[in-house]
């Protein structure tokens, strides 16, 4: 297997540490630095190349380790010395799975299972993953969706997601490696990419301000639940810390928004009117998701805090300061 480079490590030290498995991307990056916040020891994995997106003051404090997810002995190295590992990472996406779902099982599945396996020999304590409140589902019976609803994903990304959960489940049974399962609706906010291939309303903002046509999948009713980065990085902070007997948290804003919504709120924000072009609709798209938050309230003491006009205007405002040709 071939060895990856690193970054140059921290000194050893005796504190347990919390690796961050995706640390350099949109809700990776908002973890880390609310970890060192907190006054956590972070370390971070992920792919070489990419720099850290996370503040100045917090990318000093971290233990960078630049590597692939699918090589284990660089994994094993990573986790030695934590006693969290928050496992962000996803080769695939929803609409990119179902074209090679043997790429997705071997990347994402396998992948995990080796973690698993190695998180295990390094004593690690707990597990947090962030699994895909939008698909593991399928199509909904009912809304809004509880964690109890049947899970009939239409896409491998969805298999994938929910496979893994299962295995969460019997290590934990096997070896007694904690585990918690965040099912996270559609986050959005500071830092998310314009032009990447998901994240609809930093997608939509960048074409918006671009002056650039919006293309639509279907007629703009398709139904979403939104919620902001602030309010996810503090739903993975308390699953760390969760010790109760619940193990699976939808977290979404439990409201829904039509995609038409979403780009007059966008209009509203910036002040901009948007280029609208309707498509024909994708199959692998799920008509409605909103998912209910009853159990995250109760169980883990989460609740998002922050609007969803009030969690754009932060977008918005951090994307008109950054040049956006960059993002």
């Amino acid at each position: 297997m071939q060895r990856l480079s690193t970054t140059p490590h921290m000194a050893l030290s005796s504190t347990p540490a919390s690796l961050v498995l995706g640390g350099k991307g949109f809700i990776g990056s908002h973890l880390v630095d609310a970890l060192v916040a907190a006054g956590r020891r972070v370390r971070v994995v992920d792919q070489p190349g990419v720099a850290p997106f996370s503040e100045p003051a917090t990318v000093a404090k971290v233990d960078w380790r630049e590597g692939n997810f699918s090589d284990e002995d660089h994994i094993a190295s990573a986790l030695d010395g934590c006693d969290v590992c928050y496992h962000l990472v996803s080769t695939t996406l929803p609409k990119s799975s179902n074209a090679d779902p043997k790429y997705d099982i071997e990347s994402n599945l396998i992948g995990t299972l080796r973690l698993l396996e190695r998180a295990v020999s390094a004593g690690v304590k707990k597990i947090v993953f962030v699994s895909s409140g939008g698909t593991v589902y399928g199509i909904p019976r009912t809304v809004p969706v509880e964690e109890t609803h049947s899970t009939e994903p239409i896409s491998s990304y969805g298999i994938s997601k929910l496979a893994i959960e299962k295995y969460l489940h019997l290590y934990f049974d096997l070896h007694k490696l904690d585990y918690t399962i965040l099912r996270v609706s559609n986050p959005f906010g500071e830092r998310q990419r314009t032009r990447a291939q998901q994240g609809a309303i930093a997608i939509f903002l960048g074409k918006i301000l671009r002056g650039e046509t919006v293309d639509i999948w279907g007629d703009g009713t398709t139904v979403r639940d939104y919620v902001y980065i602030g309010d996810v990085t503090q739903a993975l902070l308390q699953a760390a810390a969760h010790r109760g007997p619940e193990k699976l948290f939808n977290i979404g804003s439990g409201v829904g928004l039509t995609l038409n919504d979403v780009l007059d709120e966008i209009e509203r924000a910036t002040g901009l009117k948007s280029k609208r072009n309707y498509a024909p609709a994708r199959g692998f798209d799920v008509p409605r998701n909103v998912l209910s938050i009853a159990r995250a309230k109760k169980d883990l003491g989460w609740a998002p805090a922050t609007s969803f006009s009030d969690g754009l205007a932060r977008t918005v405002a951090w994307l008109k300061s950054k040049p956006l040709d960059e993002i």
